[in-house]
């Protein structure tokens, strides 16, 4: 069975997740939003028995009381996030932070009740493989 692994920015949180995970997914919501800065935030989730931290040990928020969203104290890399309620048995882990993000392309959008607006016109901005010059 392959084990998926990543970790923080500044290396002192690590991860790793036993198995193939169950789905990846691009979060619209608000709540992403705020947590990470971002538009959108691109969640791998796996079952929270073949989830364990393997160094370091991660700072914890809850807005709320039920939803836990973990980080790194040190660089503030958002890594992953627990809420029994509405995820039971489930750990999401932002997928970004995998040592292999190429590796778990999103198969779905959720939450899109909340998308920005614009974030449908990304696909059609010039892109450049660097800043722009000038």
């Amino acid at each position: 069975m392959a084990e998926v692994t990543g970790g923080c920015h500044c290396g002192q949180i690590r991860y790793a997740i036993a198995g193939e995970p169950l789905h990846v997914a691009v979060c619209n919501c608000g709540d992403c939003r705020k947590s990470a800065g971002a538009a959108q935030v691109a969640w791998l989730a796996a079952k929270t028995d073949a989830f364990r931290v393997t160094q370091g040990e991660p700072a914890r928020y809850s807005s709320n009381g039920e939803a836990e969203r973990f980080f790194c104290p040190a660089c503030g890399t958002g890594l992953y996030y627990l809420n029994a309620a509405v995820l039971p048995g489930l750990v999401d882990v932002q997928s970004a932070t995998l040592d292999d993000p190429e590796a778990h392309a999103p198969q779905v959008q959720i939450q899109t009740a909340e998308k920005l607006a614009w974030a449908d016109s990304l696909p059609g901005l010039p892109q450049f493989e660097r800043y722009p010059s000038g």
